[in-house]
């Protein structure tokens, strides 16, 4: 390689991605937690403004997770260093490279899934309390009782993925000590 050709190939993610990586992971975490709570939670105002709350978040994480999309396809990703490409078996490299493509499509899936239940239920999304959403199914019973599973899912398979991606974060940080995790740590440039 010359020194143009790895200047090209950034080590650390921009500062953007970052910002938009921490917040996406701590606000799904966070969304996750609340829909569990409030599932659960007897008919009340206090269910029903969780619910408000958790379309409205819903909605925010579905346009952040476009900007993400778009800053991630307009500037390139550091590769994977080549040391630790190297050491990983082929199975950490299909799981590494899966494991964000999912989580990639859930980022859109759950939201998308979670809208349309709301729609078909009959129970628009107004964001923030002030504008109605267009309902992005008819109004259905039977519509919303066979997606609303879907959502469920969906979230859980996030979910379950996100717990996958701290844990190969962890093992990269605790275990190899391999510096990987701080090409997504905010500091330095």
């Amino acid at each position: 390689m010359t020194a143009s050709s790895t200047a090209a190939v950034p080590r650390r993610y921009t500062r953007t991605a970052i910002v938009l990586h921490w917040v996406l992971g701590l606000a799904l975490i966070s969304l996750f937690g609340v829909g569990i709570y409030m599932t659960g939670l007897p008919f009340s105002p206090q269910r029903l403004k969780l619910y408000n709350w958790h379309k409205w978040a819903g909605v925010t994480l579905l346009v952040l997770s476009a900007l993400r999309l778009i800053w991630r396809a307009t500037h390139r990703p550091p590769a994977l260093p080549r040391a630790i490409e190297a050491a990983m078996p082929a199975w950490q490299k299909l799981a590494h490279h899966g494991t964000h493509f999912l989580l990639y499509g859930l980022f859109f899936a759950v939201p998308l899934i979670g809208w349309a239940y709301s729609s078909a239920a009959g129970f628009p999304i107004v964001f923030l309390g002030l504008w109605q959403l267009p309902d992005f199914v008819p109004v259905s019973k039977e519509l919303a009782e066979a997606i609303k599973p879907w959502h469920q899912v969906t979230a859980f398979t996030m979910a379950g993925l996100v717990v996958l991606h701290v844990a190969a974060a962890l093992k990269h940080q605790l275990i190899d000590r391999d510096g990987l995790l701080s090409r997504m740590l905010p500091g330095k440039r």
